[in-house]
């Protein structure tokens, strides 16, 4: 019988999260998906968009497309990650929401921790 997803929880796998950021054009957005996995900060990022946003913004309502990254890394990873997005994004206040991986398939999971480990270190 094959494994349940919901089988393979935290206690059984390397703490994994996925990392959300929007940013204002998929030239950005790619810039930043690049620079993340390669410095092995991620294993991937996903890229979505256009996405309408709407938001309050110094007062003013506000609506904007946007690319969002969906970035999938291992949680010891995600203050570099959140480093390296203030860094690399163009906003004054970047998106950044960190939500932990309860559960999932065991080689995705494995295979993303593997892939933010030094080159030499594997």
């Amino acid at each position: 019988m094959a494994q349940s997803f919901l089988s393979v929880r935290m206690t059984d796998m390397q703490p994994t999260v996925q990392i959300t950021t929007t940013i204002d054009s998929e030239q950005a957005a790619e810039q930043i998906a690049t620079a993340l996995v390669g410095r092995r900060l991620a294993a991937c990022v996903q890229i979505v968009g256009p996405v309408r946003s709407t938001f309050r913004w110094e007062g003013k309502i506000e609506i904007s497309p946007e690319w969002m990254c969906i970035i999938k890394t291992a949680a010891d990873r995600a203050d570099d990650v959140q480093s390296a997005i203030r860094e690399l994004h163009g906003y004054d206040v970047p998106e950044i929401l960190v939500t932990p991986v309860t559960g999932g398939n065991r080689g995705y999971l494995d295979w993303v921790h593997s892939e933010t480990r030094a080159a030499d270190s594997q």
